[in-house]
């Protein structure tokens, strides 16, 4: 039985995690910390603090404000 290949930012996730040397989920608590900054002032912080291309970057910031508040 096949798996679904990740749509949408998650499909960023194998190669942000292969290429910056961290686990997803360490940057979306990162991200999450930074919480309630805008969309691009996260993805700047990204950017700007650690190394991070725009893509992956919004990638990540995408995921995490996509996710249902608690």
């Amino acid at each position: 039985m096949p798996t679904e290949a990740a749509k949408g930012p998650a499909s960023y996730f194998p190669s942000i995690e292969k290429k910056y040397g961290r686990p997803i989920g360490d940057w979306q608590q990162l991200v999450r910390a930074h919480l309630p900054a805008k969309h691009m002032e996260l993805v700047s912080m990204l950017k700007a603090e650690h190394g991070m291309g725009h893509g992956h970057a919004n990638a990540i910031v995408a995921h995490v404000l996509s996710e249902p508040k608690r």
